[in-house]
């Protein structure tokens, strides 16, 4: 086989997200930035891509390259997703060695400077499409992402280094680039790294950590995974805000609960079941339009890439914990609406025995 060229090429992603609104009417939207309907996307070179499609394809908008004051030039990009995220995609091409490499993933990961630089864009971004927006929130929730996109690593005779070659002969720089470490990781930390990888063919292969990615394949083929992957943090960035909402909306309720049951105060629970059970309504509305946003029919590769970017990058924790608070809002407007049936209950039987005691009254002044 021979050593592994060390010479590497390929482009650093740095993907930016933000959770703006409650929705981003896209039609709208695509009138006043001028852009095209987009198609069916992503699409995939594997045998079954009509069956890999988003419902409604973000809206894509090609800004000018930002050039930073180290002097290197990124190509930028804005994703308007229709469940209210906005992505700020950074692209940095490179060509260099595999320490250089781990070098710019440390450097880059986290970078506050390029943060700011992606939190300038989106406002930017947002005054454009502000007429698009239905109910802008005042505090957005942000995510950040990073994608490794390395082109095949081809040998002196022509040969291509297949994934399972490059994890067992660079697992160790693998491992770093993904999490974004100068110092080589022991080896319990190296093979959990490793094990979130997967193939489709011998010559690609992706690795997904927490906040990296590394995706080994042509440009051309890796940018349906590198989409995967941001779809998977507009999700995680959304069920944060869903998990973030219902805490606070179950707190006041437990406040409202505190301060009492009693006959009269069951009335106001009316009030607070009402609002309660209406946005917990809401919060699955919006979560089944954004699952329903990308379907998986039969193509089970990118299912399974979806999937495993979902388990690292915590979209399954807080779908849970979200699943978990919209069950006890569930069992809270139960409890709330029997108390104020019992509450009215209470009433109306008081307001029989006063009639009654009334009526009695009269009866014996009738009887003097």
């Amino acid at each position: 086989m021979g050593a592994l060229p060390d010479r590497l090429t390929g482009e650093f992603w740095m993907l930016f997200l933000y959770d703006v609104c409650e929705e981003i009417r896209l039609e709208e939207l695509r009138a006043i930035l001028g852009s095209q309907p987009a198609g069916r996307a992503p699409r995939f070179r594997h045998p079954t891509p009509e069956y890999v499609r988003f419902e409604k394809p973000p809206v894509i908008e090609y800004l000018e390259p930002l050039l930073l004051e180290s002097g290197e030039r990124l190509q930028h990009q804005v994703h308007y997703y229709e469940y209210g995220v906005v992505s700020i995609e950074l692209q940095l091409p490179f060509e260099f060695g595999w320490d250089e490499l781990i070098q710019l993933s440390s450097r880059w990961i986290a970078a506050p400077d390029i943060e700011k630089e992606a939190g300038d864009s989106v406002r930017r971004s947002l005054v454009r499409a502000r007429a698009a927006l239905v109910k802008p929130y005042e505090n957005r929730l942000s995510e950040d992402y990073y994608i490794i996109q390395l082109r095949p690593v081809v040998r002196m005779d022509g040969s291509a280094v297949t994934g399972e070659e490059l994890i067992a002969g660079r697992g160790d720089q693998i491992a770093q680039i993904v999490r974004g470490e100068t110092m080589r990781l022991a080896a319990d930390e190296r093979n959990e790294i490793l094990q979130s990888h997967h193939s489709y063919y011998p010559d690609d292969l992706v690795v997904i950590g927490w906040t990296a990615a590394l995706v080994y394949d042509t440009p051309e083929d890796a940018l349906p995974v590198i989409q995967l992957l941001e779809y998977a943090n507009s999700q995680l960035i959304e069920f944060r805000y869903y998990d973030e909402m219902l805490t606070r909306l179950l707190a006041d309720v437990y406040r409202s609960l505190d301060k009492g049951t009693g006959a009269l105060a069951r009335w106001r629970l009316a009030r607070e079941a009402q609002r309660l059970n209406t946005i917990r309504l809401d919060v699955r509305e919006l979560t089944e339009r954004m699952d329903n946003s990308i379907k998986f029919l039969s193509d089970m590769f990118s299912a399974r890439v979806y999937r495993l970017a979902a388990g690292k990058v915590g979209v399954e924790d807080y779908r849970g914990l979200v699943d978990d608070k919209l069950r006890t809002a569930g069992e809270l407007y139960q409890f709330m609406v029997d108390q104020f049936q019992q509450g009215r209950a209470f009433v109306l039987e008081l307001l029989v025995v006063i009639i009654l005691v009334i009526e009695l009254v009269f009866f014996f002044r009738g009887k003097m």
